[in-house]
């Protein structure tokens, strides 16, 4: 079988740690930097190369920083140790999230603020270009928050999650925007937005192995949404929408959903909820509680209706990625940050591990503890090397 490793990014740095999947243990390995703090990471289809999109910024702030780089790292295929790879290309701005294309000929960049989408070919030899230039101009939506290409590698999609109404402003729309993908050229664009995007803020998505099913992440409504991508379509509305809150437990004043990712065996989802908001209390601030959580929800087989089987307590503060090994059996869980609790004690910055029991549901392994200096753990993942 072949090797599955975990890169963490804690600020700019990228530790490798080795796993042991029966027990959950991780074991930290090489560091590297990338040229600014790690946003989003993805490896190259080949599993030879690995994409940091890095920044300076704050955020969801457009400007505050002028440092913003993709970056390729080459992978040890013994190993899975990094080194830097080529030089960084330089990024507008802040990028949110990225993803390659099927074949990893092109890294595909969202923004968040200004919002947009942008396309970098990657070299024969696995460094990533200069920008293509695009032949039309596109619709990004309000506030994109993940690009992924379809299975079937002829469209991307953006997810673009909007804002509440808040502050005396008005709410601004969530949409889902597909586009034809060929030669790096984004057309045709089709937009989703039910109900005009109002009520509908998507965050993330996921897509079923064998299915046309497509399950979204609404983050302003705490919910996880099933769309169906068919012909080149998504449906116009939701088939199902469902609460990952937990009836009957504390809600924090800030709780959102985060990431959702669909079981290899396609029997399964896992939706992260997140809380990490701060009130004043004896010595400083402390967490003021909310549901930090891995939901699973059961998938019917033939309707695709998510049903939740089970609410996991994470075991740290505001889990904003997470990963399952490539055999199912081991989920791995990255939080953001560390905060003290009212009783004084502490919830340092940690990754957690769980074992996935063969109907689905998470049983808690053991917390790996990070010295984050004051830092953010913004992403984790794991790379099965060639």
């Amino acid at each position: 079988m072949r090797k599955t490793v975990l890169y963490a990014a804690v600020g700019p740095d990228i530790t490798q740690y080795d796993i042991d999947v029966e027990t959950g243990v991780l074991t930290a390995q090489g560091t590297v930097s990338a040229p600014a703090n790690v946003q989003y990471v993805w490896p190259h289809a080949a599993r030879e190369y690995l994409y940091v999109a890095s920044s300076d910024s704050a955020s969801g702030m457009a400007g505050g920083g002028s440092n913003h780089h993709l970056t390729a790292f080459r992978i040890d295929p013994a190993t899975g140790a990094l080194s830097p790879h080529g030089a960084p290309v330089t990024l507008p701005t802040r990028p949110i999230h990225m993803a390659t294309d099927v074949a990893s000929a092109h890294a595909l960049v969202a923004y968040n603020n200004p919002p947009s989408l942008r396309v970098y070919p990657i070299r024969a030899d696995g460094t990533p270009g200069a920008e293509a230039a695009q032949p039309h101009a596109i619709d990004p939506g309000i506030f994109p928050h993940q690009v992924l290409p379809t299975p079937d590698g002829k469209q991307v999609v953006l997810v673009s999650r909007g804002f509440d109404a808040e502050h005396g402003k008005a709410e601004q729309p969530g949409s889902l925007h597909l586009f034809d993908f060929a030669g790096s050229v984004l057309s045709h664009q089709a937009t989703t937005a039910p109900n005009g995007g109002y009520g509908f803020g998507p965050r993330h998505l996921d897509f079923h192995p064998t299915q046309p099913w497509v399950y979204v992440a609404l983050e302003r409504q705490d919910q996880i949404a099933l769309f169906t991508l068919t012909d080149g379509a998504l449906s116009p509305d939701a088939l199902f929408r469902r609460d990952t809150l937990e009836a009957g437990q504390p809600r924090g004043s800030r709780q959102l959903v985060g990431t959702v990712h669909v079981h290899p065996n396609g029997r399964f989802a896992y939706i992260a909820n997140r809380a990490s908001e701060a009130v004043a209390g004896a010595g400083g601030k402390v967490f003021e509680g909310g549901q930090n959580s891995i939901v699973v929800f059961a998938l019917d087989q033939t309707t695709g209706e998510p049903t939740a089987i089970q609410h996991m307590d994470s075991h740290g503060i505001h889990p904003r990625t997470f990963h399952i090994d490539p055999t199912g059996r081991l989920m791995v869980v990255a939080h953001v940050m560390g905060l003290p609790l009212a009783d004084g004690s502490v919830i340092p910055t940690r990754l957690t591990t769980f074992r996935i029991g063969d109907d689905g549901r998470l049983s808690f392994l053991r917390a790996h503890d990070i010295e984050a200096k004051g830092r953010l753990m913004w992403w984790a993942g794991m790379v099965t090397l060639p």
